[in-house]
């Protein structure tokens, strides 16, 4: 592990562990206002912050062994323990909800008085600025460090931001309306709302998980290699990449003149991967396929001179991400033909 890989493991570790401290104190004091109030809206937001401190323990262990190198039994690394993590949170959210609905419909069914439930909202309030401020750093910090669980974990936190503001805007009514059965409406608000929260979660974790096309990953990729075009590389097809935890992992066909020494196409694939690991800053695995070029890649050939050009060059071929991610279209002709790439 370099420097940096070390510098974004610390950054994370300490973004995770004060998510985890903080966590822990607010959800005290949201269960203090649930004593003292007896509100079922209150009691959901305390159960919600319960999910959210275990989920950031589990984040913390998943941080920890992503963050371990490629070994024999895991060579593309530990990085997928990420998508669990988010996938466990998003299940543990659901869980959550199954409890509000039940203190919801019990509160609706036997409406009862909010004692001190001006200092409830006060409370209330201050958790909610605590927590905004958290979820903003813990997705922020973890778009920087490439981290989805801490992507995630910043997302839930935000949800019970989200969560905490509609409790306290019922809990405003209540007071001013005085109308006690609001409560257990605003509860099952809260359930219905987590529910899909955590339902996308566990769609993220599937995706990641069976390695679903990452389009903006991808999209990065094209404008990478479009604006940075070797001056043999003639074309790119079958772009895959995805990621494992903070380490991206890409693979192309690069198309390169047939009459290229075994030598000087590898130094052209080293070209394309030394641009990919500047580019990313970080652990990238690069792998290149080189594919001997065929007469009707002429056209789109800039190598002027070259004494196999069968056809003159008309235009450069273009490297948008939805080209690049086809398959070769002239594999199947070319095999017929006898023209087969290796």
């Amino acid at each position: 592990m370099d420097r940096r890989e070390r510098d974004l493991l610390a950054t994370r570790l300490t973004a995770i562990g004060l998510s985890l401290l903080v966590g822990t104190v607010l959800m005290g004091l949201k269960f203090l206002v649930y004593w003292m109030t007896r509100s079922s809206a209150v009691l959901s937001d305390a159960l919600e912050s319960i999910i959210n401190v275990a989920a950031a323990g589990f984040a913390l262990g998943s941080i920890l062994w992503a963050s371990k190198p490629p070994d024999k039994d895991h060579p593309y690394g530990h990085g997928k323990i990420e998508y669990f993590s988010a996938g466990f949170e998003g299940a543990l959210i659901i869980v959550a909800a199954g409890g509000i609905f039940y203190t919801g419909f019990s509160s609706l069914l036997d409406p009862r008085p909010i004692p001190h439930l001006e200092n409830g909202l006060w409370l209330l309030l201050v958790t909610s600025f605590i927590n905004l401020f958290l979820g903003i750093l813990l997705v922020k910090t973890g778009r920087r460090t490439e981290s989805l669980t801490l992507v995630a974990d910043g997302q839930h936190v935000l949800t019970d931001v989200y969560t905490s503001a509609g409790v306290l805007a019922g809990l405003l009514l209540i007071h001013l309306t005085g109308w006690n059965r609001l409560d257990g409406l605003v509860a099952l608000a809260v359930g219905i709302h987590i529910l899909f929260t955590g339902g996308k979660l566990v769609r993220q974790s599937f995706a990641g998980l069976m390695d679903a096309s990452d389009p903006e990953l991808l999209e990065e990729i094209a404008s990478l290699l479009d604006g940075h075009r070797g001056s043999l590389w003639i074309d790119i097809h079958q772009l895959r990449a995805w990621r494992s935890g903070h380490r991206v992992h890409v693979d192309f066909h690069l198309i390169l003149p047939r009459d290229l020494s075994l030598e000087e196409s590898h130094r052209e694939v080293k070209e394309a991967e030394a641009l990919f690991k500047k580019h990313f800053g970080g652990p990238v695995e690069v792998l290149v396929h080189t594919d001997p070029c065929m007469n009707g890649d002429c056209p789109v050939c800039s190598r002027r001179m070259c004494e196999l050009r069968r056809e003159a060059y008309t235009e450069t071929a273009s490297w948008r991400r939805d080209r690049l991610t086809d398959g070769d279209p002239r594999g199947a002709l070319s095999i017929e033909k006898g023209e087969g790439r290796s």
